[in-house]
This record gives C-alpha cells, structure tokens and sequence, in this order.
C-alpha cells in the first residue's frame, strides 16, 4: 500500500497526517464527520483509516494490506464494519435502527466495529435523531464515520459529538496531472482545472466540443481585439453571439475570458507562473510586455463588469459590443 498511501498524503496531507497521529497516539474518538468536496478523497482515506484501526500488523502508523483485517475489508465483507448509503433521498430510519441493531450484536470477529454513513447530511430528522441516540450512548468499542459534502445539512447536535476532519480542495498540479493520465492535453487540463476541483466534472469538460469551442473563442478575441477592434466586433456577431445564447453560457465564456487576462497579469509579475492557458504562453507573454498593470486591470474590471449587466439582463449584443470597445481602450492598432 505504499505508494497509495504518498498518493493519499499528496492528496490530502493535513488529513493524514492528523488520522495518523490520533492513532499513533491512541487518541481514537468514537466518531468522525469527514467533511470535503466531491473528488477529495474521502473514501479512499476513510478505507485507510479503517484498515489502519483494525490492522493487526501496522507499520509506522500505515495498515499492512496482508493480515485477514486488511484483506477481508478489501474484499468488502468484514463482519465488524457497516456501511449505509441514502435509499433515494434520504438515510431512513429503518437503515439507522437495522446498524445500530448490528453494532450492538456479538461479532463474529472480536475487537472495534466501526461504521460508515455516505453522504450524512441525506440523513432525515427521525433518522438523525436514533442516531444521535446511539451516538451519546455507544455500546462498546464502536467507531462511527459520517461523509458528507455538505456539513451544514447534518445536525448540530450530531456534529458537537464528532470529530471534524476537513478535506481541503485536490491541488491543481494533482488534478492536473491526473487528466494528462487519462489521455487530456496539458492545456485544457490547465483550463478545466482551474473551473471544477472534481476529476469527473473535468474530464466532462475536457471532452466537450461546446467547451472546446468556448476556449477557442475566447483565445481568438483576446488576440483580435489587440490588433483589430473592427474584427473583435465581427467576431462577437458571427461566432460569439450565435454560439453562445444561453445566459450559463455566456457566464462561462465571460470567466474564460477573465482567466485570460489574469494569465497575463500573473505573467507580468512572473514569467514563470502557472496559467490557465498555458498553450498561449508565448502571445500573453508579449502581452505583457506591451501592457502596464493599470491597463489589465481596466480590462479585468471590464470583463467583470460585462458580467454584472449580464445578470441584469442587458441585451446580449449591446453588452458585448461595449465590452470590445473597453477591452480594446488604449491600443494602438497598425
């Protein structure tokens, strides 16, 4: 399990780190709320921590992979452990009363029953309220773990009687370099990436043509509108407009526009940096090079401000014509 473990902790390395040291120093509480965004990694730490709290032969605070615990819990059929996923909506109270019946039965195995609850906020009130039950009065040694990506939908109550692992957002780099892994150009990972923090959600955008094109547009007005405003404005009409009717739509090409300008504000600081359009390097680093921090910060405020009156449902056309005429302010066109 090695190398899954320094995936984990290059993943989630606060986590870890904290899950270790509560066992190596046996400070173990009799619950957990993993809290994180989808993509974070929280079922795959909570099967480390599980194997690590009934490994038999545990190395350096890491589970061993080869005792019967390790084994039988890799196989998804450990009497000792109970997991419970919502039916439909909700967590329903029979789930609740049918573990906690299990928790309370002679195992087969001896020693700690641990028990996982999948998105705990999908708990109802007579569900979360047997459980709160069970939680302030555990029969024996029994370890509960509640996923969610939504703290705030469990109880109060609930949440004071566990405690909270935060998982924070996956690292760009990491997200990254998994889309590379599955086939998706650095540049667009380098795009979808800094939109969605999920893997799945960035592969969907990755390997969307809408998206693809939303990108090349984009691109394609940034250089347009430095060379020729005339064009910029014919872009919008004949590309920019009929592609993108949809309000979301024009939300999302309105952010990929601003990303733009903030990849050439990053490079004027540091031509080093990482951006959003990586492919575009060589062009943004000119950019910069041309263009003071007073004026990208006037085109930033520009693209911004397009957006605000998008939401104020300014006509479509109007607003983008105005946009072009901002974003264009200063250069000088040969």
């Amino acid at each position: 399990m090695v190398r899954q473990v320094e995936e984990l902790k290059a993943l989630q390395p606060i986590v870890m780190k904290q899950l270790q040291t509560i066992y190596g120093k046996n400070r173990m509480a009799h619950a957990y709320i993993f809290d994180g965004e989808k993509g974070t990694g929280k079922r795959d730490v909570m099967t480390f921590f599980v194997k690590l709290l009934l490994c038999e032969n545990p190395l350096e605070n890491v589970p061993c992979e080869t005792c019967r615990h390790c084994i039988r819990i890799d196989s998804g059929n450990h009497p000792n452990i109970k997991q419970i996923e919502p039916e439909g909506q909700f967590v329903k109270i029979d789930q609740i009363r049918d573990l906690i019946a299990e928790m309370m039965m002679t195992g087969v195995e001896s020693g700690r029953k641990i028990y996982v609850i999948h998105h705990a906020d999908k708990l109802n009130t007579a569900s979360a309220n047997m459980l709160l039950k069970f939680l302030e009065e555990p029969d024996g040694e029994v370890t509960a773990i509640l996923l969610t990506e939504q703290i705030q939908g469990i109880l109060p109550t609930i949440r004071s009687r566990c405690q909270h692992i935060k998982f924070s957002k996956v690292p760009r780099q990491i997200l990254i370099e998994r889309l590379v892994e599955q086939g998706v150009t650095h540049s667009m990972a380098s795009t979808v990436s800094i939109i969605t923090n999920e893997l799945e959600t960035a592969m969907m955008l990755a390997n969307d043509e809408q998206f693809a094109h939303a990108r090349k547009t984009v691109l394609k007005l940034v250089e347009t509108v430095r060379h020729n405003v005339h064009e910029a404005l014919l872009l919008v009409h004949e590309d920019w407009l009929p592609s993108f009717k949809e309000k979301s739509d024009m939300e999302q090409v309105l952010d990929l526009l601003l990303f733009a300008y903030r990849d050439i504000v990053a490079i004027k600081a540091n031509p080093d940096a990482v951006c959003t359009y990586p492919d575009m390097l060589y062009n943004f680093k000119e950019m910069a090079l041309h263009a003071t921090y007073e004026r990208l910060s006037s085109q930033m405020q520009a693209v911004l401000q397009a957006r605000a009156n998008l939401q104020r449902n300014m006509n479509r056309a109007l607003l983008m014509e105005q946009l072009v005429l901002n974003l264009q302010e200063g250069y000088t066109f040969v």
